[in-house]
């Protein structure tokens, strides 16, 4: 059972880093309303994609991840995999 549970948790933290990719993708416009592109984009991204993961960086007893644990969280949700 804990295995299932464990699962479902994932897979959704999966679904939520895709679907972070894509709402900052389409957030990535300039004031002029053109899209940002080379490093206004990098910079963008990374920023926006450290702000999505850090809001689902809380543990199993529903308290803020911190220190190695909320590191760990963040380089694998950052980069798509959590």
């Amino acid at each position: 059972m804990k295995k299932l549970f464990l699962a479902a948790i994932v897979a959704t933290f999966a679904a939520g880093s895709a679907f972070a990719q894509d709402s900052c993708e389409s957030k990535a416009v300039g004031k002029d309303g053109k899209p940002l592109a080379g490093a206004a984009k990098t910079s963008f991204m990374k920023k926006c994609m450290a702000d999505a993961c850090a809001a689902k960086a809380v543990g199993s007893d529903g308290k803020p991840l911190a220190g190695a644990a909320k590191t760990s969280f963040m380089k694998k949700c950052e980069k798509g995999g959590a």
